[in-house]
């Protein structure tokens, strides 16, 4: 349907070729006088235009007003001369009213078509400009976007910068947490949205981020998986806070799951319950919390930035012991789809319209 759409803004073809347009013009001329003569025996009196009007509208509306306007004068002295009596360009009362009814079909047939290609023209220039504006929207996005991160790397590179005037420990690894979780937040800007201002679907994103975080830390021997609905997405406004906690739970899981070295796995699952709303864990298989640990207590600055962040979406963040250690984020059902969908799901042969429902921007 669009590519017909596009082909009639084209119209009228050849306008830089006159010729070529009034050849085809004469042929279709001559193949409506041939059809008109062909059924001249099996017509009543009365209709000498019968296929000229089709003739005229045709031309004018490939090659435009002018050459149609060419074609409705041959036609109508086609006519004139062959099938209206007296034939032989007699003029009587009869034939002056013919002549006039041409005339003024023809001429808002033309006026008709001439309306319609200034319309297209219109309209496929406003598309043009539509389009243009379209890709200085999406440069000037990007632009930001770049911009908004580099600058977050450069904010972290002078956090580092500022770690060798310390000389306490605590205070430099202070400023290495801060550093590391600016340059986190730049990464995380630079993949979660698209010039549209759609998030990128969930389990996918937290997979990179996940062996973002793992390759930072300079550990290879830890395999993580992501698992779930991969068309779940999360409103824009909760998409940072939700990286970051997900990304405070692996690095949770690498400095103390696998803390003395030995490798081992972390599992990202996403899971959305209608009644409970959106659940991700990160499960890994490693030492484990210790028997007294207490996380409302805990003196972890990471953990407590995922626990504010966590309450600041309406949501919660606990861990647990379960073979390993499991963090787990529950957000509340107001952020599913029933809230701030922005897909539309289809019928029943959709594969958006089953159950699940969706975390979109």
């Amino acid at each position: 349907m669009q590519k017909s759409v596009r082909w009639i803004e084209r119209l009228p073809v050849a306008r830089d070729r006159p010729v070529f347009g009034m050849a085809i013009m004469l042929a279709i001329v001559a193949a409506a006088w041939l059809l008109r003569d062909l059924a001249d025996p099996f017509l009543p009196p009365g209709f000498p235009y019968v296929t000229f009007f089709p003739a005229v509208i045709v031309s004018s509306f490939l090659f435009g007003v002018r050459i149609g306007a060419v074609s409705a004068l041959l036609c109508g002295l086609l006519a004139w001369y062959c099938f209206i009596p007296p034939t032989g360009f007699k003029l009587t009362t009869g034939a002056a009213f013919a002549l006039a009814f041409y005339v003024f079909v023809v001429a808002t047939d033309l006026v008709l078509v001439h309306w319609m290609q200034v319309a297209n023209r219109q309209l496929a220039a406003e598309r043009e400009v539509s389009r243009s504006l379209a890709d200085t929207r999406e440069l000037l996005f990007r632009e930001l976007q770049h911009r908004v991160s580099n600058n977050l790397q450069v904010a972290a590179a002078l956090l580092t910068m500022q770690r060798r005037e310390l000389a306490d420990a605590g205070e430099r690894s202070a400023l290495d947490e801060a550093a590391a979780r600016l340059a986190l937040i730049g990464r995380i800007s630079r993949q979660l949205y698209d010039a549209s201002g759609v998030a990128q679907p969930l389990v996918p994103f937290l997979s990179e981020l996940g062996l973002s975080v793992i390759e930072a830390a300079g550990r290879h021997d830890v395999t993580i998986t992501a698992s779930g609905d991969e068309r779940l997405r999360l409103v824009p406004d909760a998409a940072v806070p939700v990286a970051l906690i997900v990304a405070e739970a692996v690095a949770n899981a690498l400095e103390h799951g696998f803390a003395d070295g030995t490798g081992g796995r972390l599992a990202i699952a996403v899971e959305q319950d209608p009644g409970r709303g959106l659940c991700i864990t990160v499960h890994d298989d490693g030492h484990g919390l210790p028997a007294d640990f207490d996380l409302d207590s805990s003196t972890s600055l990471g953990l407590r930035i995922a626990t504010t962040l966590a309450r600041g979406q309406g949501g919660r963040f606990h861990l647990e012991r379960c073979q390993g250690t499991r963090a787990t984020l529950i957000l509340p059902p107001g952020l599913s789809a029933d809230g701030a969908a922005t897909e539309q799901r289809g019928g029943p042969g959709d594969p958006l319209a089953d159950s699940g429902p969706h975390l979109l921007g």
